[in-house]
């Protein structure tokens, strides 16, 4: 039989939403479709180690079961996948599902204690009364019946893991604005992850962590395992999609707290904030009410620049970030392009940021990139480490991208560029500038991006000659297609 190729599995579980679309909302119908996966996928590895165990022990059941504990995770039988689809006719199917997702986090509680909190397979606001219930979770697990998911049946050790992914950016195409909440644009991801420069052994952060694609990008960028990753997340479903996301990707000592990062910071230690050599986020666009009544008494002191205002949370992320990196760290931040000129609180703390030499660059992105807005945002680089270099990048990438349907792109190309300029830190013609210090601070710490990257293109002159010559020829023209349309009207009696 020929194994699971990436393609394979996307298919079949895009397929398997067909049960919810067009009943249920993407935002919603999401945490059920990713956590069947998930216990899909745990059983059929525990079912393929116990039939390696059988094997080797020869049967022995106690040998079997002790060798089975010490394996990623402990399936209770009630539990399994096949449980369940042993029970898919049973009329409290949605009770049977939970229990058996409460029974999975008792007893993996020190790696799933509070992942299935959130999730709710009894849930009649949003699968319907029982009898409609039932019957979207039957068809759920005949759709799920049909992937084996055993490791030997896979093409590689990736494949659920991305096609986790695939799944979360198709919902987020589908989600509308609650999509930004979970879920950032991949090749978005992947140039920020690029800025940042991690490597081997560093320690990463993302303090609004969503469903943790973005984590993960910086991850692969490194390109090993040997990275510690931590994130924070507000929304209950969403950390608990970011937790399996970890697993499903073998990440499985990522830190991932569930909480408010700006008024109940999660990842501490020794009672201080952790620090990091990577902090990266796509936070929520210009929050209000973020709890800026209680900043003046932050007890880790992280407003000391100034109180963003109440009604505009972005600097309150950018003070957080910078606040959580050691001596050495660098933060990657997406955020609209008012965080580059807006005044008030917001203009000071920028004026201190630049001037305690923070910022590195400064990247204009195309407009409609993300999920839940259509408006151009930037990327702004922060580096603890820039010694006597005082410059600033400024990119403008606005105008490079793909058009999309519904949606603009960045590719390949448009990714590799913006890195390349940066890395390499250089002007480019009407795409790049290298600002000094004094040079912004004449701008009074506008980072406006045209303020520094002129991207006017002049006018080929106008031949007046050759105009009016043109413009007599159509006059001409014109008189001759008038005088022929009056002996066609006079023809047909008009």
């Amino acid at each position: 039989m020929s194994k699971l190729t990436q393609s394979d599995i996307n298919n079949k579980v895009w397929k398997a939403c067909d049960t919810f679309r067009g009943t249920v909302d993407a935002g919603q119908y999401k945490d059920y479709i990713l956590t069947m996966l998930f216990i899909k996928y745990i059983s059929d590895v525990n079912k393929e180690k116990k039939e390696e165990y059988e094997k080797k022990y020869n049967g022995d059941k106690m040998r079997i079961e002790r060798a089975l504990k010490h394996e990623r995770f402990s399936l209770p039988e009630k539990s399994s996948f096949d449980y369940l689809y042993e029970k898919r006719n049973e009329s409290n199917l949605g009770d049977i599902i939970n229990i058996g997702l409460e029974a999975l986090e008792e007893a993996n509680r020190s790696k799933l204690e509070k992942v299935f909190r959130n999730i709710d397979y009894n849930s009649e606001a949003n699968l319907g009364e029982t009898t409609d219930r039932n019957r979207r979770l039957q068809h759920l697990l005949n759709d799920f019946r049909e992937l084996d998911l055993r490791p030997s049946n896979l093409v590689g050790n990736d494949v659920i893991g991305d096609a986790y992914e695939y799944l979360i950016s198709n919902f987020a195409a589908g989600a509308g604005k609650k999509a930004g909440e979970f879920y950032t644009a991949s090749k978005v991801s992947q140039l920020l992850a690029k800025l940042v420069e991690p490597k081997a052994g560093d320690r990463i952060c993302d303090p609004t962590c969503g469903s943790g694609s973005l984590l993960l990008k910086v991850a692969k960028e490194v390109g090993s395992t040997n990275v510690s990753l931590n994130g924070q997340e507000v929304n209950g479903s969403t950390y608990a999609l970011a937790r399996m996301n970890m697993f499903l990707h073998e990440m499985d000592n990522a830190n991932i707290e569930w909480g408010d990062t700006l008024n109940s910071p999660k990842l501490v230690e020794n009672d201080a904030l952790m620090k990091f050599d990577i902090v990266v986020a796509n936070p929520p666009f210009s929050l209000d009410k973020w709890g800026a009544e209680d900043a003046s008494s932050d007890r880790y002191s992280r407003f000391h620049r100034g109180v963003p205002p109440k009604s505009k949370g972005d600097y309150a992320f950018i003070t957080h970030m910078i606040e959580t990196l050691n001596e050495h760290g660098k933060a990657g931040v997406i955020l609209p392009h008012g965080v580059l000129f807006r005044g008030s609180s917001e203009g000071k703390i920028r004026k201190q940021l630049i001037d305690e030499n923070l910022l590195k660059a400064v990247v204009g992105l195309p407009a409609n990139l993300f999920y839940g807005t259509g408006i151009p945002a930037s990327i702004l680089i922060f580096d603890k480490n820039k010694g006597d270099n005082t410059e600033v990048l400024f990119v403008d990438a606005s105008n490079e991208f793909e058009n999309g349907k519904n949606q603009n792109r960045l590719r390949d190309e448009d990714v590799d560029k913006i890195y390349n300029t940066f890395s390499e830190w250089k002007t480019v013609d009407k795409y790049s500038h290298i600002a000094k210090l004094e040079e912004i601070q004449e701008n009074d710490y506008n980072l406006n991006i045209p303020r520094y990257v002129d991207t006017f293109v002049e006018e080929e002159p106008v031949d007046i000659v050759e105009t009016q010559k043109e413009i007599v020829e159509l006059k001409a023209k014109l008189n001759e297609v008038e005088s022929q349309m009056e002996v066609y009207l006079k023809e047909m009696g008009y």
